[in-house]
């Protein structure tokens, strides 16, 4: 007689890859109410309602996509469809997405406690996967909203684009209170930076049960020196493509705004900062000086999949731009160098999806400057960080801290990153042998080109679990979106 089954569901045979844990073991996973509650060597079938097979897949943690941009150049509500499916075949489980108020977004200004409720009513059964979001506190008036998010809707990381205080989203600006939607009186400039530091200073001491994951991000460039290097490259013809608009946006621009930026944290006592997609050896370089001269600022740094995988002379061109730029081969090498020195904290996608007609003019197809900036690549990131770690000695445990266990710690989602009882049964199954070219018609972003086109990759992601659901299945989103909004600190540090 076969006893009542206690199990929502039995994932059988996966090879379970785990942050902190150099093995990977043969395991079945039992899953009851979204968690996973039993990880034994062998759960009956009977035990359990449902039963799949993984046919000895690798089994990793869901991927926390830490730094995400959802309705940047397209409706908030349709871009959080399309794109949270793009992160579901990707193995991507949890979604952050960085937002602001000004142009872009929602093209508003205001207070967040207008603004806010907005974004959350546009993404509620939107998304595919599980969501949140980081800030930018952009007037003087958000910086006091900063307790207001933090308690209403559990908001613990901001950000600051450092490069905004004389360029806009797109180059050099004049009306930055035009773009960003302020107070004419008001300035985004290195003072209001300090300011907002010392309101997430104050924040933590408020509530220091969750002072590790209250946090400041920021996207380190500095505004002077991409205006006066840009005037200057735009002038010289023998730059064109990717390598002009490196060398428009040099790599100590990054260096020397995250020197900025780090003393700032230590003037402050702004303890938690994240230095965002770091692009080349100058700028990890000035994070590793800061972290040596600061050693009481708790740095954490960050690379993208787009900077791991492509340089300035990929077939891309064009498509390729993004905020900082894509580099040379050598600092493409430096960065994979400094991934496997355990130099960085986590990698991400900085997914943005721009469409083809946002990104070539139709008049001038290789203008670079004409060129919008940012790409999609959610979809990419497991396979590309598998498929180029693996060639250079990556451990798998060391590909799931970085795309798993530490962004979810660093942002308070304390029930992500790690398959262990009590934790969100959030799995991605990944064929290691099996080879894929990448092609952007069988992504299901609506973005319709990727820069990673034609590349091949081999880690194949096969099935992508969220909370036990079953979201992707060879080739196929399954069911409507079931994401949530995870407010922060979620889970067991709540």
């Amino acid at each position: 007689m076969s006893q009542t089954p206690v199990l929502d569901k039995a994932i059988k045979n996966v090879r379970v890859v785990r942050p902190h844990q150099p093995s990977v073991e043969r395991l079945d996973l039992g899953i009851k109410d979204g968690k996973f509650t039993t990880i034994a060597p062998d759960i009956p079938p009977d035990q359990a309602k449902e039963v799949f097979d993984a046919q000895n897949l690798l089994g990793f943690p869901g991927v926390v996509d830490a730094h995400m941009h959802i309705g940047i150049y397209q409706p908030l509500d349709q871009d959080a469809v399309s794109e949270s499916k793009a992160a579901a075949m990707g193995g991507v489980t949890t979604s952050l997405n960085y937002i602001r108020t000004g142009q872009y977004y929602l093209n508003k200004g205001g207070s967040y406690q207008e603004f806010f409720p907005e974004v959350l009513a546009l993404s509620q059964g939107n998304f595919f996967v599980d969501y949140s979001y980081h800030i930018a506190p952009i007037s003087s008036d958000h910086i006091d909203e900063m307790q207001f998010l933090f308690e209403e809707y559990g908001i613990s990381s901001f950000k600051i684009f450092m490069f905004y205080g004389g360029y806009g989203l797109h180059g050099l600006s004049d009306q930055q209170n035009l773009f960003l939607m302020i107070n004419k009186e008001e300035r985004y400039d290195l003072a209001h930076f300090e300011f907002i530091m010392r309101g997430l200073t104050k924040l933590r001491e408020r509530y220091p049960q969750a002072k590790d994951c209250i946090s400041l991000s920021l996207h380190c460039e500095v505004a002077e020196i991409l205006n006066a290097y840009t005037k200057i490259i735009q002038q010289d013809s023998t730059l064109t493509g990717l390598k002009a608009y490196s060398a428009a946006r040099p790599p100590h621009s990054e260096g020397l705004a995250i020197c900025i930026a780090s003393y700032l944290a230590h003037e402050t006592n702004c303890i938690n900062i994240n230095l965002l997609h770091l692009s080349s050896r100058k700028a990890v370089e000035a994070a590793l000086m800061m972290q040596t001269a600061f050693p009481h600022i708790n740095v954490r740094r960050e690379v993208t999949v787009g900077h791991l995988l492509l340089d300035v002379d990929t077939p891309a061109g064009l498509r390729a731009k993004v905020n900082p730029p894509i580099r040379s081969r050598e600092d493409v090498e430096y960065l994979w160098q400094a991934v496997l020195n355990r130099q960085i904290d986590w990698i991400v996608s900085d997914h943005a999806c721009c469409a083809a007609e946002k990104k070539v003019s139709l008049h001038y197809p290789n203008n670079i400057w004409l060129a919008k900036a940012g790409f999609g690549g959610t979809e990419y990131l497991l396979s590309g960080v598998f498929s180029e770690g693996s060639k250079r000695g990556m451990s798998y445990n060391h590909i799931a801290e970085l795309l798993s266990w530490n962004p979810a710690q660093r942002f308070g989602l304390f029930e992500k990153g790690d398959i262990a009882v009590g934790y969100d049964a959030d799995l991605v199954l990944l064929d290691p042998n099996e080879s894929f070219i990448v092609r952007a018609d069988e992504s299901e972003s609506q973005q319709g080109y990727t820069p990673f086109e034609g590349l091949e990759l081999t880690g194949q992601v096969k099935s992508t679990f969220l909370r036990g659901n079953l979201i992707y299945d060879k080739g196929q989103i399954l069911g409507s979106p079931t994401g949530r909004y995870l407010k922060r600190p979620y889970g067991v540090g709540a």
